[in-house]
């Protein structure tokens, strides 16, 4: 009876959320390998909890609802960092908006292509459009462009990962050691799983990647309507 209580509350997803994430940290800490990222450990956690324990998306979804909410305050805070790096920015501030425009352009024209390519229905063309850019900006767009927010995450997410484990390796191949380009490269493709990751090159990195990160989300915003 406590047990479907408990699930019952908004506390639930919330707790499982959090335990999964801090379980993804301790794996990663423990093996320091880029494969095992924090989110996609919490996922498969969350995932693999509720399906042994037969428990439905909708009773998880009451609390974990919550850690949503801290998305969009999240984004804004990446501001900070930014403002201690503002002297860098404006000696560079071209070469930064023309990395984040193309990176941005890149995004966008390559799944419009791709959708064409496997003739996607009109709705998972417009899902996945917004893969580059934060949660907190794509599952709104996705949706208000007729799209499915959840699979507008699921895309964002998945990119971000993917993003945040190639990253070095993309890196050494192109021999890229410029900060600046490092940072603008991981926040306009890989949004804020690339941004956590470039913090942990650098603060110079990590800055950039906050500017692009929201920069990339207004581009994005403005450009994806002449995909659509």
């Amino acid at each position: 009876m406590a047990k479907e209580i408990f699930i019952e509350s908004a506390y639930f997803g919330v707790f499982l959320s959090l335990l999964g994430y801090g379980l993804g940290v301790f794996i990663q800490k423990k093996l320091k390998s880029p494969i095992f990222n924090p989110l996609l450990i919490s996922i498969i956690f969350c995932i693999t909890s509720l399906v042994f324990l037969n428990i439905d998306f909708e009773s998880y979804n009451k609390g974990a609802s919550y850690l949503s909410w801290l998305l969009t305050p999240a984004t804004v805070a990446l501001a900070i960092p930014l403002y201690e790096q503002i002297g860098l920015l404006k000696k560079n501030y071209k070469a930064v908006f023309i990395g984040i425009f193309s990176g941005v352009m890149a995004s966008l024209i390559s799944v419009f292509l791709l959708a064409i390519f496997f003739e996607l229905e009109e709705g998972i063309k417009v899902s996945i459009l917004p893969k580059s850019i934060t949660t907190a900006i794509g599952m709104g767009l996705a949706s208000e462009l007729g799209g499915i927010d959840t699979l507008a995450a699921a895309s964002i997410i998945i990119t971000g990962i993917f993003g945040g484990l190639i990253c070095k390796v993309v890196f050494k191949v192109f021999k890229i050691k410029n900060p600046l380009a490092m940072g603008v490269a991981l926040g306009t493709s890989a949004h804020a799983v690339g941004t956590a990751k470039a913090f942990e090159m650098g603060e110079v990195e990590g800055a950039m990647s906050s500017l692009s990160v929201a920069v990339a989300g207004i581009m994005t915003v403005g450009l994806i309507q002449f995909f659509v």
